[in-house]
């Protein structure tokens, strides 16, 4: 209920700011200013995540399915989307319908799914994918790092998703309600520093 009272109020309070960034996306580059993309959700079912579109259309044809800092893919408006994470506002959709909650393990796309230790896949994929949780903010510039390999695919798999599930179930084990507003707080706090 809570999940999706919040995430209700903040899509209808964001409207503006989604409905600028969409004609902002339109006007920057041919193609739709939304998509969406497979994620792996609660259960291990797959469901389709809503996103603004911050790259070139033909994007997932032309390089990993990580994407780095300095990617050439990524469009002019889309550099900004995602430094305000403002791409990701339209998941609040996912959230009214059940698919996410606010704050739960980040849902990563089948691939990265298929890496799991057998032993976390478990316990991760039990409960609804979030928005946020500690795992996004420690890796907030994840992109950076990532513009710094030489593989970023290599580098996410092997060293970054490794202690971004360690993370994320270490929160698990003992996440409550105070412990998600903290969370919420933390991100809240990341996002209006930006």
């Amino acid at each position: 209920m809570f999940d999706l009272v919040v995430a209700t109020v903040a899509l209808l309070a964001m409207a503006p700011i989604l409905l600028l960034a969409m004609l902002a996306i339109r006007i920057d580059s041919p193609g739709p200013a939304a998509f969406r993309q497979e994620r792996v959700g609660r259960g291990g079912r797959v469901f389709r995540i809503h996103k603004l579109r911050t790259m070139f259309v033909d994007a997932s044809a032309r390089g990993p399915a990580v994407t780095a800092h300095d990617d050439a893919r990524v469009t002019r408006v889309g550099r900004v989307l995602r430094h305000y994470r403002i791409d990701e506002l339209p998941q609040l959709i996912d959230v009214i319908k059940g698919d996410m909650s606010l704050v739960g393990p980040r849902p990563e796309v089948p691939c990265f799914v298929a890496a799991y230790p057998p032993a976390l896949r478990d316990e991760l994929l039990a409960v609804r994918p979030g928005l946020t949780d500690p795992a996004a903010l420690e890796f907030a510039n994840e992109a950076a790092e990532l513009a710094e390999a030489a593989d970023p695919e290599r580098m996410y798999i092997e060293r970054i998703l490794p202690r971004k599930l360690q993370l994320q179930a270490d929160y698990l084990r003992r996440a409550t309600l105070g412990s998600d507003l903290a969370v919420l707080g933390r991100t809240l706090k990341l996002l209006l520093a930006r």
